[in-house]
């Protein structure tokens, strides 16, 4: 899967189930910082990526995503591991 249709899915997830406005949905946006998003959103969020993308995403891991290109470029990776 190409990069940018990672990118819209991951844009798609934030805006269709955390209600973040996509114009906020940037490649640098902080998920925490920028995008407003706590604890639970976030818990809620990478289930949403191991679900959408058909990964596993491990706590360790996930602890280190903390931007939306941060997120597209370890789902990428992940995908092409598999």
């Amino acid at each position: 899967m190409p990069k940018e249709e990672i990118q819209k899915a991951i844009t798609n997830i934030l805006v269709e189930k955390l209600g973040i406005a996509r114009s906020e949905v940037t490649p640098d946006a902080s998920f925490i910082k920028d995008l407003g998003i706590d604890s639970l959103d976030y818990a809620e969020l990478v289930m949403e990526f191991e679900q959408n993308f058909n990964i596993r995403i491990p706590d360790m891991d996930a602890e280190k995503l903390s931007t939306v290109n941060q997120a597209v470029k370890y789902i990428n990776e992940k995908m092409n591991e598999a």
